[in-house]
């Protein structure tokens, strides 16, 4: 069995703080590394998982992946204090769910600049450092809607599909550099982001899952730590689901 060591490396896990993001900086601390989990408002989770963890090797930080000069920002204090990014998870990403035709412009647009630019704004300047020592990883958590599209979240569904399209083009530009670049699907997991769904809703989306239950977000935490292992070296370019075979 693997035992993951990440002791000496430092992971970035953006919406780190709640959900999926919050299991997979809870496996990174398991596993012995330094975590710096970023979140987008809600400071008062952020304190909790904080006084939750009870470790000096956490760091949450509001930053605003939307934000291109807040990345900006974010990295250039990493630069600042010399610090090497040996994982970054791009987790965070937000809903706005309505049929197309009745979509607001803007619930458009801030999904898109959440799901599919954050990306872009985080990968971009994480590149830059882990090109510099030659090695690193990238995980960017994308959704089974890459393939599905359910009514009602075109957007997300769109954002979702760019994210593969994204990871095989920025695994192929950094691989020379022992960057590895690669997508975790999670199916229908237990937080927040289906919490709101009706519960009629719900229990069609479980009757489509062949497992016939919703997953946990620390059934995904794995996979992510495989992916970011010296052992998953020639992995990359690819789509790990974790559905319960969706």
């Amino acid at each position: 069995m693997i035992h993951f060591d990440f002791s000496e490396k430092l992971a970035v896990v953006t919406g780190g703080t709640r959900g999926i993001g919050r299991a997979i900086s809870e496996a990174f601390l398991a596993a012995g590394a330094r975590v710096i989990a970023t979140y987008g408002f809600d400071t008062a989770t952020a304190e909790e998982f904080t006084t939750a963890a009870g470790t000096k090797r956490l760091e949450t930080v509001q930053c605003n992946v939307a934000d291109y000069a807040a990345v900006e920002a974010f990295f250039t204090i990493l630069e600042d204090r010399g610090e090497e990014l040996h994982v970054l998870v791009n987790n965070a990403g937000i809903r706005r769910d309505q049929v197309l035709a009745m979509m607001p412009p803007d619930d458009w647009e801030q999904v898109i600049k959440v799901n599919l630019s954050g990306v872009y704004n985080m990968c971009k300047f994480a590149v830059q450092n882990m090109m510099r020592q030659r090695w690193g990883r990238i995980i960017n958590i994308t959704s089974p809607q890459k393939d599905y599209g359910f009514s009602g979240q075109a957007n997300y569904a769109a954002t979702k599909a760019g994210l593969v399209g994204l990871t095989r083009s920025l695994s192929r530009e950094v691989a020379k550099r022992k960057i590895t670049v690669n997508c975790v699907s999670p199916g229908f997991i237990e937080t927040d982001l289906i919490k709101d769904l009706p519960d009629a809703m719900k229990k069609e989306y479980k009757g489509m899952v062949p497992l016939r239950r919703f997953g946990k977000p620390e059934e995904v935490a794995p996979v992510v730590l495989f992916l970011s292992s010296d052992e998953a070296a020639y992995v990359t370019g690819t789509v790990y689901d974790v559905s319960g075979g969706l």
